[in-house]
């Protein structure tokens, strides 16, 4: 991890000085196995702070997209997993696929989203949640051969998607303005939390604020 270690425990410094009434913290969802996080908690808890600690699939959180993140929430003075009843209670039974969230916009029922490696699939489904966005946005490549996974195969009227499809697929607004050219636009796009993910843990926070 190495400088994203340190802004990590800078995370800690920082809320343990500031001390706010609540925070909100998030990253990779593989967080929980570096040494790091037991020394940000550490931190956060010796400043009276109550954690909690979750992994969420973004597609049970109102974004259409099969995507996983850490959230570290804390809360002044309160007891180590304070949040975890309204979030259960506010999680969807169901992952929301693409076509539950825009509908036939897309003019497609299947699309190309180019893979971490082609062990992988790389053609999907409206109906059923994106893998996730990433920030790196390819065409089809000449030649590109069927993975056994795929939902359609290429010549079916299969496409990528553009950057302005993936960033719905991120949950951002329509009326959103992305600066820098295409490829600082794709990597912002894909790094970025998505937007109604940010907003579930928002509001299961104030839920939980304004509850008394």
């Amino acid at each position: 991890m190495g400088e994203r270690a340190n802004l990590t425990i800078r995370f800690a410094e920082i809320v343990s000085l500031v001390k706010p009434e609540g925070f909100v913290m998030e990253n990779v969802y593989n967080i929980e196995r570096m040494p790091v996080l037991p020394k940000a908690k550490q931190i956060i808890k010796n400043a009276g702070y109550g954690i909690t600690t979750r992994v969420l699939d973004a597609s049970r959180c109102g974004v259409p997209q099969k995507r996983n993140r850490f959230f570290m929430i804390g809360h002044l003075n309160d007891e180590d997993g304070f949040l975890n009843d309204i979030i259960d209670a506010n999680l969807s039974d169901e992952q929301m696929t693409v076509f539950d969230y825009l509908g036939d916009s897309l003019g497609t029922e299947f699309y190309y989203m180019h893979p971490r490696s082609y062990n992988r699939r790389a053609v999907f489904s409206v109906y059923e949640p994106s893998a996730t966005i990433r920030g790196v946005n390819r065409p089809i490549p000449e030649g590109y051969k069927r993975h056994h996974a795929d939902k359609a195969d290429i010549t079916e009227g299969v496409r990528s998607l553009t950057s302005k499809e993936r960033s719905f697929i991120q949950t951002f607004p329509d009326d959103f303005v992305f600066e820098g050219n295409k490829t600082e636009i794709e990597q912002t796009i894909g790094n970025a939390v998505p937007v109604k993910l940010a907003e579930f843990v928002a509001r299961c926070l104030k839920e939980y604020m304004n509850k008394d």
